[in-house]
């Protein structure tokens, strides 16, 4: 029975919320755009399928990384191996399990749906372990990691309700992606100490802040430009994702300019919440044209999420996230520890060819 708990316990730490939250929406994306979007026994399939993904995903990257999330993230609960609170084999049995969950799940779908969480798998294991490890090949790893987190839980969705995927559904499909791209590869942002210490050449290490805003932002409105494509797009969307990229735009000025590392976890964090509006947006919207409802509830309905968003947004841009250091040694070391190392690391990053001169 403790064993059962422990690894209860295990899982709960492993399932992000936040990745969660994202995942199961683009899952109820998937769903909505095949027209079943209130079909709840259909979406718990998918959703089961989809979680398990994550977890194995999660538990691969976390045993892959170790060494860098100890210093990206020292003393996060939700790294635990990292923190030496789980070992090499419970993480294994974790992935393993996740995996089997994962395509038996998937046999309560239609028949392509194994194939997509069998590829889905195996992309995440090439993703983390070598000698692939699609993470430390620059470009390349913002460009994958999207299959896993957007394709695989859109996809499982739409062939919970049928076996055809439509040209249509990868227009939307393409459109998601691209602007999930433009918001992952702001994440090593907040890795960057542990990535160029480790020589994990991410873009944002090899080409320093101001090309990666830049991509980030030329793939969030390349995402934009499949809205004409969006079953019954209405004026309210529109709006509505306008004032979201214009919002992000501005961020990412801000981001491309910033000194700071706690303003970078602002700023790329208020992003994060503006690409979660997106995609809660775009459900929204698939869900009340199924629903059938007049032009002016579902204006209204739009605009009231879009005003939520952007309060968040803005907020968390002015103040920041939580931090996540709970004890006074931890906050002691961060702050008298990093002072010259940070400024070293900000050096490689603003110039990457003095990485290779400092050894990071």
């Amino acid at each position: 029975m403790k064993q059962v708990t422990q690894r209860l316990r295990l899982l709960v730490v492993l399932a992000r919320p936040a990745v969660l939250i994202l995942v199961t929406l683009f899952t109820a994306v998937g769903l909505a755009q095949a027209g079943a979007a209130n079909d709840t026994l259909r979406l718990a399939k998918a959703i089961v399928a989809v979680v398990s993904c994550v977890l194995f995903a999660v538990a691969v990257n976390d045993i892959a990384d170790a060494r860098i999330d100890a210093v990206n993230l020292p003393g996060d609960r939700r790294r635990p191996f990292a923190r030496g609170s789980v070992t090499r084999k419970e993480m294994r049995v974790v992935a393993v399990t996740s995996a089997v969950v994962a395509l038996a799940a998937s046999t309560t779908m239609f028949w392509p749906a194994p194939v997509v969480v069998a590829g889905g798998l195996v992309l995440t294991a090439l993703y983390s372990l070598r000698p692939v490890r699609f993470a430390e090949r620059g470009v390349v790893a913002p460009m994958l990691l999207p299959a896993g987190y957007v394709a695989v839980p859109y996809l499982l969705g739409i062939l919970a309700v049928h076996g055809s995927i439509r040209a249509v559904d990868v227009l939307l499909l393409s459109g998601l992606y691209a602007g999930f791209i433009g918001r992952i590869v702001l994440k090593d942002f907040r890795d960057v100490r542990g990535d160029a210490l480790f020589g994990k050449r991410t873009f944002l290490v090899r080409h320093g802040r101001t090309p990666t805003c830049v991509l980030s932002a030329i793939f969030l409105v390349t995402g934009l430009t499949v809205l004409p494509f969006v079953r019954s797009v209405s004026p309210a969307l529109i709006t509505a994702d306008a004032v979201f990229v214009t919002l992000t735009l501005v961020f990412l000025r801000a981001l491309a300019h910033s000194t700071s590392a706690r303003r970078d976890e602002a700023l790329t964090s208020a992003i994060a919440i503006l690409g979660r509006g997106m995609v809660v947006t775009l459900y929204a919207h698939l869900t009340v044209v199924g629903a059938h409802w007049s032009a002016a509830a579902a204006a209204l309905m739009i605009g009231g999420l879009t005003l939520i968003v952007t309060v968040q947004a803005v907020g968390m841009a002015r103040c920041g996230p939580c931090s996540r250091l709970t004890t006074a040694s931890l906050f002691e070391r961060d702050c008298v520890g990093r002072d010259v190392h940070d400024g070293l690391i900000r050096a490689a990053v603003d110039d990457p060819g003095l990485a290779a001169h400092v050894g990071v």
